[in-house]
C-alpha cells in the first residue's frame, strides 16, 4: 500500500551526488532572498512599484513560507520526503521562471507568494533527507556542517551575485540563474535521492490550521511593526492574534494522537536551545546585511557590485568554518565550541558597530566581518547539528522543520526589531543626513550585538546540560585490583 524507500547505498561517489543535490537546492532558495534584495531600487524602477509596496516582493514570500513550513515538513512525513522534495523543487523553479519574465508588480508578488510555497514544502525535506542519506555519525556531521555553512554563506552569496547581475546584466538574471539549477536537481533527484516511507496517518487539520494562520499573522505583525510602528493596530492585531493561535497549537498538540510537531522535540535543551539560539543570530546576520548593504551603498558611495565584492571574506568564513569545526568539535567539545563562537561573534558584532560616515572599509569593516564569519559560521553549523541532536527517524521531517522555522522567524524578528531602531535613530538624530544614518546602522548593530550575547546565554545553558548528562552517558570503570 505504502511505497518502499529506495535501499540505501555506501557509495562516496552516490553520497557526494546526494550532498550536492540537496545543497543544490538550499543554496537556490537561500540565495533567492538576498539577490532579490540588492535589486530592490532597479525592480522599482522597471515595473513601478511604491514605496510602500515595494516591501511585499519580501514581504510576500516571507509570509508564505514561515506560514507553511511546518506543514510542509509533515507533508514530507505522510507522503514521502523525495517525492516532496521534488514537487517543491518543481514549483519553485517554474515560480522562479515567472517572476524573472514578470511583466508587471502584481504578476513579480504572485510569483514570489508561489516561490514562498514552493519552498516550505522543499526545504524542510533537505534536512531530513541529509539525514536519512548519512546514517554514519562521522559522515553525518560533516553533511550537516556543510549544509550549515551553505546556509550561513547563503545571503552574503546571493548579495554577490545580485551585485554583479544587477550591476552589469538585470535584476531579473538573479531570479532566472534559478532555473538550470532547479532542473539539474530534478534530474538527480529521482536517481539518487532516498525515499522515505510513507507512513500511514493523515494531516493534524486543527493543528496544521492553527499553526499555519499563527505564524503567517506573527510575520505579518512583525512586516507591519516595521512600517506602521509597535502600537499600531496593523500590527498588535496579528500580534495578538498570533499568540492565541499558538497558545491554541500547542493545546492542541498535546492531545492529537498524529500531532503536525510532536511536542517531544522540545524535551531535549540541546534542540530547544538550538532553535531559540537560531532565531537571534539569524536575526543579527540578516539584520546586518540588510543595514550594512545599505550604508555601504548610501552612505559610503559604493556600487551594487563593489557592495557584493565586500562581502567576499565574510562568506569565505563561513565556508572555511567547515574545517574548523570537523578539527576542533572532537577536541573541546560542540558545547564550549558553541559558546566559545558566540563570544567571538559578540566581539565581531561590537567592533562593526562602532562605523561612522567616514569609516574605511580596510581595515574597520573588513576585519570586523572576518572575526564575525568565524563566530555565526561555526555558530550555525554547530546549531544545525543540536537542532538534529537525538532525533529519531520518524521525527526528522518535524525537526527539519523546526530548524528552518526557527532560522526564517529570526530573519523577520531581526530585521522588524532592528529597522525600528533605525527609524528612531534617523528620526531622534540631529547630525547631516549622512552622519545621522551612519548612526543609525551603528545603533542597528549595537542591538544586533545584544543578540548574539543573547545567544551566548542560550549556548552556555546547552553547556551545562550537555555537561550534567555525561555521568550517565559515561560507563564507570571497574575498580583497581591488586595482584600482590
Amino acid at each position: 500500500m505504502f511505497a518502499k524507500p529506495a535501499p540505501p547505498t555506501n557509495g562516496a561517489r552516490h553520497r557526494t551526488i546526494v550532498l550536492a543535490v540537496i545543497l543544490g537546492c538550499q543554496l537556490m532558495m537561500t540565495l533567492d532572498a538576498s539577490i532579490v534584495t540588492t535589486a530592490l531600487t532597479h525592480i522599482k524602477q522597471e515595473l513601478g512599484f511604491t514605496d510602500s509596496s515595494l516591501s511585499w516582493i519580501q514581504n510576500s514570500y516571507v509570509l508564505v513560507f514561515g506560514g507553511l513550513l511546518l506543514l510542509g515538513a509533515r507533508a514530507g512525513d505522510l507522503a514521502g520526503r523525495r517525492r516532496v522534495f521534488i514537487a517543491g523543487t518543481a514549483l519553485f523553479t517554474a515560480a522562479s521562471l515567472l517572476a524573472g519574465i514578470a511583466p508587471s508588480a502584481g504578476v513579480l508578488i504572485a510569483a514570489r507568494t508561489l516561490q514562498g510555497l514552493a519552498s516550505a514544502f522543499a526545504i524542510p525535506s533537505t534536512l531530513a533527507l541529509l539525514i536519512t542519506s548519512f546514517p554514519a555519525p562521522e559522515e553525518r556531521s560533516r553533511a550537516i556542517a556543510i549544509y550549515g555553512a551553505v546556509i550561513g554563506a547563503g545571503a552574503s552569496v546571493g548579495i554577490i551575485v545580485g551585485g554583479i547581475f544587477t550591476q552589469y546584466m538585470s535584476w531579473r538574471w538573479g531570479l532566472l540563474v534559478n532555473i538550470p539549477i532547479g532542473i539539474l536537481v530534478l534530474v538527480l533527484s529521482p536517481r539518487y535521492l532516498p525515499e522515505t516511507e510513507r507512513r500511514p496517518g493523515r494531516i493534524d487539520v486543527p493543528g496544521a490550521l492553527a499553526i499555519t494562520l499563527g505564524m503567517s499573522a506573527l510575520v505579518y505583525g512583525l512586516v507591519e511593526a516595521a512600517e506602521a510602528g509597535w502600537d499600531s493596530a496593523q500590527t498588535l492585531v496579528p500580534l495578538a492574534a498570533a499568540a492565541i493561535l499558538i497558545v491554541a497549537f500547542v493545546l492542541i498538540e498535546r492531545r492529537q494522537k498524529q500531532p503536525i510537531v510532536p511536542l517531544r522535540l522540545f524535551t531535549s535543551v540541546q534542540r530547544t536551545g538550538a532553535y531559540l539560539g537560531r532565531i537571534l543570530i539569524v536575526g543579527a546576520m540578516f539584520s546586518t546585511f540588510y543595514f550594512l548593504s545599505q550604508y555601504l551603498q548610501t552612505v559610503r558611495g559604493y556600487s551594487p557590485l563593489v557592495t557584493g565584492f565586500a562581502y567576499i571574506p565574510i562568506t569565505a568564513m563561513f565556508f572555511a568554518m567547515v574545517y574548523v569545526v570537523r578539527f576542533l568539535a572532537p577536541r573541546v567539545g560542540k558545547p564550549v565550541l558553541l559558546v566559545g563562537s558566540l563570544m567571538v561573534a559578540v566581539a565581531g558584532m561590537a567592533w562593526l558597530s562602532r562605523i561612522d560616515a567616514t569609516t574605511p572599509y580596510f581595515p574597520q569593516i573588513v576585519l570586523p566581518l572576518i572575526v564575525l564569519g568565524i563566530g555565526q559560521g561555526i555558530a550555525i553549523i554547530l546549531l544545525t547539528d543540536f537542532g538534529m541532536a537525538d532525533v529519531e527517524p520518524a521525527d526528522a521531517g518535524a525537526a527539519s522543520g523546526l530548524v528552518n522555522t526557527a532560522h526564517q522567524l529570526g530573519g523577520s524578528i531581526g530585521l522588524a526589531l532592528l529597522t525600528v531602531v533605525y527609524e528612531a535613530a534617523v528620526h531622534t538624530s540631529h547630525t547631516p543626513v549622512a552622519s545621522a544614518a551612519a548612526h543609525a546602522y551603528s545603533m542597528v548593530f549595537q542591538v544586533a550585538t545584544v543578540f548574539y550575547a543573547a545567544a551566548a546565554l542560550i549556548g552556555t545553558g546547552i553547556l551545562v546540560a550537555t555537561r550534567r548528562t555525561i555521568p550517565q552517558d559515561v560507563p564507570v570503570p571497574a575498580p583497581a585490583t591488586s595482584r600482590g
